[in-house]
């Protein structure tokens, strides 16, 4: 399917603004109409004053020069309102579309692109936009308006005149056409230069800590100072071509007056024209020269604004491969079963599967440990389960209910995921755990905390459950991120539980504690406990142990054990590391 032409885009971003676009349009005829009247009435004036002169005719002439002018000004201000006005709301409408379409994408969708790229997309981009929609739009109505009306009133004054002082303005209009291709280029750049120094910006605040322990301030001085380079060499080319075009613009518009004055003043010895008419045909070319000169700004702003377009509607034309379809059905009373037939999974661009084949069934309540050796699969199954991964029909099931086919609220609703890297925002520990239920009562929140072995902890804290954990959680240690996580996503109270190494900073007593703790209620929860900790693990009810992708093991610790295999190698490693500790 052909994709819509910038031209249909943008005014699909102005629809539903078209009242404010049409009164803008309107009044700036309006401006347009006055501004061809006040040279007239000026040339009039002379050329009534050449004959009689009289002070009070001054007086009345001015006055009513004054009012025009003043008319003009409340009339073009209305304008300039509207469609700024206008440019602003599309601003806002883009902002809010595109942050509520980045949250229907998938995980993967993000690791292909930046998070630097995509804010500078999303503020940069879309104020380039508001300043196409907003000033170049204006301009260029204006500058219609201004020929439209303006050449023939300067015709009908005298046409010869008219003709060679504009026959300059084609050669205007073949400069910008030939210098259009070099600005959108040289825009491009600039705006991809932001994006890699954004990324590095980021990427730096956000790991300064490891800048900090690995002294690594100087190299990322010199990675900083590099990327910057290259957006000044960027700017300047975007400047030396910016600072060529607009001189020359302004070069043909003075050319264009001198043309004026050399042919009229010949046409007024000759009697073709009046006094009054030069006047007047003098105030129209100064009043093109502005909108003419505008008219380089004018494409710049196209031309960033035809860059940006392309850059917001690359994210538009990203569309969620895990999502609802007419084929979803809501979940009814999840319970928790999970059963899984020859589930396969490849990451793009592999050629190995990362799940091959997997099969095996948990029944509700059940407490499962997953364990393996690093890149075995575990964590790619632990994505699986809540579908952040897009996995084939009928190879996954809850409830005996094909995952693809339910309802992702109801799917996730159903699986509470903590994930390896605890994110926590920047507000208070309360904040953080009942993110996933925020009208919990406190008294929800403290149990979840108690649960996760971090209540007695969080009332150490100077505001306790009101305590600010920074950016990222950055003021708590590691094992109390890990729990704040799972606290989060205990208070959502959900049937499945899935923690993915998410107890990795926690100690393997407190860590059974927990995994004890879960297993002791009255309503039990199905527990997918993915994790190198050994002693955790033994503690589950049963045991997968996965290698290459591969369930090569099943069963309970006392089983897997005594057995020779992976599992039995992983305990004797395990049981080997606690002596020499």
């Amino acid at each position: 399917m052909a994709q819509p032409s910038r031209i249909v885009r943008l005014a699909a971003y102005l629809k539903p603004h078209w009242r404010e676009v049409t009164l803008g349009l309107l009044a700036l005829l309006v401006v347009n109409a006055i501004g061809v009247t006040i040279p007239l009435t000026i040339g009039n004036i002379v050329d009534e004053l050449t004959v009689a002169f009289t002070l009070s005719q001054v007086i009345r002439s001015v006055i009513l020069v004054l009012i025009l002018a003043s008319v003009m000004w409340v009339i073009r201000m209305t304008s300039r309102i509207c469609l700024f006005g206008a440019g602003r709301k599309v601003e806002f409408d883009l902002k809010q579309r595109i942050f509520e379409h980045l949250l229907t994408l998938e995980p993967a969708y993000f690791g292909r692109n930046t998070i630097g790229d995509l804010i500078n997309r999303a503020t940069s981009d879309v104020d380039n936009i508001r300043r196409l929609l907003g000033f170049a739009v204006l301009s260029m109505a204006n500058t219609f308006f201004a020929y439209v009306m303006i050449v023939p009133a300067m015709v009908g004054l005298n046409a010869n005149v008219a003709f060679f002082s504009l026959a300059v303005y084609p050669f205007m209009f073949a400069v910008v056409a030939v210098f259009g291709d070099r600005l959108r280029n040289q825009q491009l750049d600039v705006q991809e230069e932001i994006s890699n120094l954004s990324d590095l910006i980021q990427e730096d605040m956000g790991g300064i800590s490891l800048v900090k322990i690995y002294a690594q301030e100087e190299n990322e001085r010199r990675a900083f100072n590099q990327r910057n380079q290259d957006l000044l060499s960027a700017n300047l080319a975007l400047a030396k071509t910016r600072n060529t075009l607009f001189p020359l613009l302004g070069g043909f518009a003075s050319l264009s007056l001198v043309i004026a004055l050399a042919i009229g003043s010949q046409a007024i010895i000759s009697g073709s024209l009046t006094p009054g008419d030069f006047v007047a045909v003098i105030l129209f070319i100064q009043q093109l020269v502005f909108p003419t000169a505008l008219l380089g700004f004018t494409i710049t702003a196209y031309q960033r604004g035809e860059v940006s377009l392309d850059r917001i509607e690359a994210i538009f034309e990203a569309r969620p491969t895990i999502r609802n379809t007419s084929q979803t059905r809501p979940l009814p009373n999840p319970i928790g079963r999970l059963e899984a037939r020859n589930l396969t999974f490849t990451y793009p661009g592999s050629d190995r599967p990362a799940l091959n084949r997997v099969s095996f069934s948990i029944e509700p309540g059940q407490t499962v440990a997953v364990v393996g050796p690093i890149g075995s699969g575990k964590s790619t199954l632990a994505m699986a389960l809540p579908r952040l991964l897009e996995i084939d029909p009928n190879e996954l099931f809850l409830d005996g209910y094909d995952i693809t086919q339910i309802e992702l609220s109801d799917l996730r609703g159903a699986i509470a995921f903590v994930p390896q890297d605890s994110f926590l925002f920047s507000t208070t520990i309360k904040n953080n755990i009942r993110y996933g239920n925020p009208m919990a009562e406190p008294i929800e929140v403290e149990h979840a905390a108690k649960e996760a072995q971090l209540y007695s902890e969080i009332l150490n804290f100077p505001q306790q459950l009101k305590t600010m954990v920074g950016e990222r959680g950055i003021t708590l240690s590691g094992g109390q991120r890990q729990r704040a996580a799972l606290s989060r996503a205990l208070l959502v109270d959900a049937p499945i539980l899935v923690l993915d190494d998410a107890l990795s900073s926690v100690d393997n007593q407190t860590a059974t504690q927990i995994l004890d703790n879960l297993s002791s209620e009255t309503q039990r929860k199905t527990v997918i406990f993915v994790s190198h900790q050994m002693s955790a693990a033994a503690s589950c009810d049963h045991i997968l142990v996965m290698d290459a992708g591969r369930i090569v093991q099943s069963g309970t610790h006392r089983e897997l054990v005594s057995q020779p295999g992976l599992y039995q190698d992983l305990w004797n490693q395990h049981k080997l590391k606690e002596v020499l500790q």
